[in-house]
């Protein structure tokens, strides 16, 4: 469809709903809205306080086929990390991001051969950080950056995804709100993430690993002073 023929039914499109033909003031008025967002209605059962979201967030995860495990300190992560993937019978062997909070840790306590940077089709294990979770449905919300490759939580059969249990928020709504203030301007991309790929379109039976990963582990790292802001 050419720029004129889109234009031609925007504009019926904007005369049907009673809104004229004042393609600026259309424009202005969405972008004030995005400017300052109306606060959608919060679930109660989500409404909690930071313990109680950590156990929502918890058992939403899990009944979607999510593990869950929390450490208390980063400096934990590594032994953690060996410690599933030894039970997963896989190769301690992993591609993870290069998120400062990730870099700082001494992985050589695990005994894991790691490697950062974005996956490749050979790499079986990912490893990278949350910028949030979601108490209400136990989901991940997920930034693109240079230092958090999205292919990281996508491409590797094996996903582990670091959170900070300060960061698990009410709603989708708190987790827009806080990239809103911590960011301004929104990155390239944001996945919102509840368990492992998952597809019924196969012969009506549900199978793990369709079109990303297979596993998937969430790593709440209770620290005291960790990076985040609790809501």
């Amino acid at each position: 469809m050419s720029d004129d023929a889109r234009a031609a039914v925007l504009g019926q499109l904007r005369w049907a709903l009673g809104r004229g033909r004042d393609a600026g003031a259309l424009r202005r008025a969405v972008d004030e809205r995005l400017a300052q967002p109306h606060p959608n209605l919060i679930p109660a059962r989500a409404d909690l306080d930071r313990w109680g979201r950590l156990r929502l967030f918890r058992a939403q995860a899990e009944a979607v086929q999510t593990t869950v495990h929390r450490v208390d300190r980063y400096r934990s992560l590594p032994r953690a990390v060996a410690s599933y993937l030894r039970e997963h019978n896989l190769p301690l062997r992993l591609v993870m991001a290069t998120d400062p909070v990730l870099t700082g840790v001494d992985w050589s306590a695990g005994m894991l051969e790691v490697r950062h940077g974005r996956p490749q089709d050979a790499d079986a294990v990912g490893l990278t950080t949350a910028y949030a979770g979601i108490a209400e449905t136990g989901t991940l919300m997920l930034l693109s950056a240079p230092e958090t490759p999205t292919t990281l939580a996508f491409l590797p059969e094996t996903a582990l995804v670091v959170l900070t249990s300060a960061r698990i928020l009410r709603a989708y709504e708190d987790g827009l709100r806080l990239l809103r203030e911590e960011h301004g301007a929104l990155p390239r991309s944001i996945n919102f993430v509840t368990g492992p790929s998952r597809s019924g379109d196969i012969e009506q039976t549900l199978q793990l690993g369709a079109h990303g990963p297979r596993r998937l582990c969430v790593l709440l790292v209770d620290e005291p002073g960790a990076r985040g802001t609790e809501p």
